[in-house]
């Protein structure tokens, strides 16, 4: 599958990628608030696959200037050290975001949708094999969790 280029989008296109961009930077907040544990291992899952009977997604991409880093084709962003999915230990990175949207409204984004009824018959669609994963597997989903940075301290204000 082709990447999505933001330079050769529609307007219209453009406009939605900057809305959804704006509003993943909005939800990091001035703390670098992040997603928690499940949500995290559901987007890990969406994008990566599980090494067994779900395929990663159609739209990873393996990124050119980092090695072993992955990207998503089907968004916008581009391959970039800020759009990478993973980063090394406790690095920000995409699928950290509290709000996120996916291009295929995958479980764990801000956009999600539930599956229709005709996705549960063979074969069966990504979005409802994840939906009925048991907690069990969920939970071998390894993922990490970058440690907000300390905020700065707050100087005194200098007296007169």
């Amino acid at each position: 599958m082709k990447d999505k280029d933001f330079g050769s989008s529609s307007f219209k296109e453009k406009l939605g990628m900057m809305k959804n961009f704006a509003s993943a930077v909005v939800s990091r907040g001035l703390n670098n608030k992040k997603i928690d544990e499940a949500t995290k291992q559901l987007r890990v899952l969406s994008c990566f696959g599980n090494n067994n009977e779900l395929p990663p997604c159609e739209y990873l991409k393996n990124s050119k200037t980092g090695e072993g880093k992955h990207y998503c084709g089907g968004c916008g962003c581009g391959d970039k050290k800020g759009t990478w999915l993973m980063s090394d230990g406790e690095s920000y990175s995409k699928l950290d975001y509290p709000k996120l949207h996916c291009p295929l409204d995958m479980p764990g984004f801000a956009n999600y949708k539930e599956s229709e009824s005709d996705e549960s018959v063979e074969p069966i669609t990504r979005r409802y094999y994840i939906e009925n994963m048991s907690p069990e597997d969920m939970k071998d989903i390894s993922v990490s969790l970058p440690e907000p940075p300390e905020p700065p301290e707050e100087k005194p204000p200098e007296e007169k």
